[in-house]
């Protein structure tokens, strides 16, 4: 259920922002990393341009990183969409190992450092393809 889930979440927010293939590499389903961000004044607009620009330069310069998308919620049209986030990670990698390594890769901590003190909450979920 939660394949179906982010497959869903995937593919509407691709459909919403519409997401180019310059922008984004070929899906790999082999190791899925999902991270929303809940800033803490998302109606900041100098806050929000500070946190995608450190996401954007920490994503182009990731050495492990496939799938690279960014999306922000659409307006929800029915109860079960959780539209609360203010932005969407969705990263994918090769295998569980070069997840690992991107944890710990320096673009990463460095983009940690620059905007951790832009949000309230972040929540993960990974998973892997079956």
């Amino acid at each position: 259920m939660k394949g179906i889930f982010f497959g869903l979440l995937f593919l509407t927010i691709t459909l919403v922002n519409g997401q180019t293939d310059e922008k984004m590499k070929q899906f790999d389903s082999n190791f899925v990393h999902t991270v929303f961000f809940w800033l803490k004044n998302p109606n900041n607009t100098n806050e929000r341009k500070a946190f995608e620009t450190s996401l954007k330069k920490f994503l182009d310069h990731s050495q492990y990183a496939n799938t690279k998308f960014i999306g922000v919620p659409p307006k929800a049209s029915r109860d079960v969409v959780d539209g609360s986030f203010t932005y969407s990670l969705v990263v994918t990698f090769e295998s569980s190992e070069a997840q690992e390594k991107y944890q710990t890769e320096e673009p990463h901590l460095l983009f940690i450092e620059e905007s951790s003190e832009l949000w309230t909450k972040v929540v993960v979920y990974d998973s892997k393809g079956i």
